[in-house]
């Protein structure tokens, strides 16, 4: 999704003193830990030019923002006029422009080069970042369950959309009666993607995906899916908090509140979110043809081009369901997401539109009170 930067104000910082040992690293360059490159440097020579430094957003909080800078940690009260675009709102993993003084400002953020963005938990028709230059996406699956194929089918058209590279971990394989059978089943939802399964109890898996994890790679799946426990175990610590499933009904409680940036000891970072509930999509349209390329090639074969894959003679994705290659969930699936992301993609244009006409009015109501008063000037 499209992205400009928009200035952002902040006043006042606090010190933060947990993030980082004494030990660290964090003189001129020290960023490149968190994944700053040439490509950075070079979008950011106006802002330094300026007399601005870099920083990370590594967790945002009502009213309050921590970000990490190639000196160390600052946490800086947010102070934004309006209410702005939740979507052009500073997120975790953004990347600032940052005003050193008495009371260090973050000024502007830099243009995204990919975003994971859902429509808003609230049903409204703003959407909302889950977190920002991210380039690799951790979907938790845990095998605790019976995977779900509409969830999973959900978060990988999310991350397809981001411009990221999903990549699907099976958790808790230990607790699985078979595994094998589990990863050919998500196999199915989600063909050419790499699929990891893994068990933070015996190990199994986890030297596997440290070693094709580059870069910032940000954990998704629901409550209970392990996915703090999973991010322990890239990070060799017990950093992030993690917590048991219900016993009644084997769902998770949301032991993480937010989401927090981590560097991983072999190098990248890890971005830990909290379990969703819910996983609505907008302007998802890309993602989606990636998540279900099989049906998308299928129609190509449709005698007519406009077929909606019912009832039309010569129907290729009936065909399929026919003989067994296609199942009707799958089909209904896709006709499903596809209903939601163009409701909600429908929504978000109208109310930009709306936005727009009412600037345009604004605009006219001061241009004609401006020539009303010039022109009064004029008769006394």
């Amino acid at each position: 999704m499209p992205y400009s930067p928009r200035p952002l104000f902040v006043k006042g910082s606090i010190p933060l003193s947990s993030h980082h040992s004494s030990g660290d690293d964090l003189s001129a360059g020290g960023l490149s830990a968190y994944g700053w490159d040439a490509g950075l440097e070079e979008s950011f020579a106006a802002h330094r030019s300026a007399g601005l430094v870099p920083a990370r957003v590594v967790g945002v909080d009502r009213g309050t923002c921590d970000v990490i800078t190639g000196t160390g940690p600052l946490r800086a009260r947010l102070a934004l006029p309006g209410a702005p675009d939740p979507i052009s709102s500073p997120c975790t993993g953004d990347w600032a422009a940052l005003s050193l003084g008495h009371e260090p400002e973050l000024v502007a953020l830099l243009p995204r080069r990919s975003a994971i963005v859902r429509s808003s938990a609230s049903r409204s028709s703003h959407g909302q970042v889950l977190a920002a230059n991210v380039d690799t996406v951790v979907l938790a699956v845990s095998l605790a369950d019976e995977p779900n194929p509409g969830r999973i089918e959900r978060l990988l058209a999310l991350a397809w959309e981001s411009g990221a590279l999903p990549v699907i971990v099976l958790t808790k394989t230990d607790r699985s009666a078979d595994p094998g059978q589990a990863m050919d089943t998500v196999a199915e939802l989600a063909p050419g993607v790499e699929i990891v399964p893994t068990s933070a109890t015996t190990g199994e898996g986890i030297d596997a995906l440290k070693a094709m994890l580059t870069g910032t790679i940000v954990l998704l799946g629901p409550s209970g899916a392990g996915k703090s426990t999973l991010g322990n175990a890239l990070l060799g610590t017990e950093t992030l908090e993690t917590g048991a499933v219900r016993a009644q009904d084997g769902k998770g409680r949301h032991t993480t509140v937010r989401r927090q940036l981590v560097p991983l000891p072999g190098g990248g970072v890890l971005i830990d979110t909290p379990g969703l509930r819910g996983v609505g999509l907008m302007g998802a349209d890309e993602g989606l043809q990636q998540v279900f390329a099989d049906i998308e090639e299928l129609a190509l074969e449709c005698r007519f081009g406009d077929c909606g894959h019912d009832s039309e003679p010569g129907c290729a994705v009936q065909a399929a369901i026919v003989s067994g290659d296609l199942s009707e969930r799958r089909l209904a699936s896709y006709r499903k997401l596809q209903r939601e992301n163009a409701w909600a993609t429908s929504r978000n244009d109208a109310r930009l539109r709306a936005e727009h006409d009412d600037r345009k009015k604004s605009i006219t109501r001061s241009l004609r009170e401006t020539y009303t008063f010039r022109d009064r000037q004029r008769r006394s």
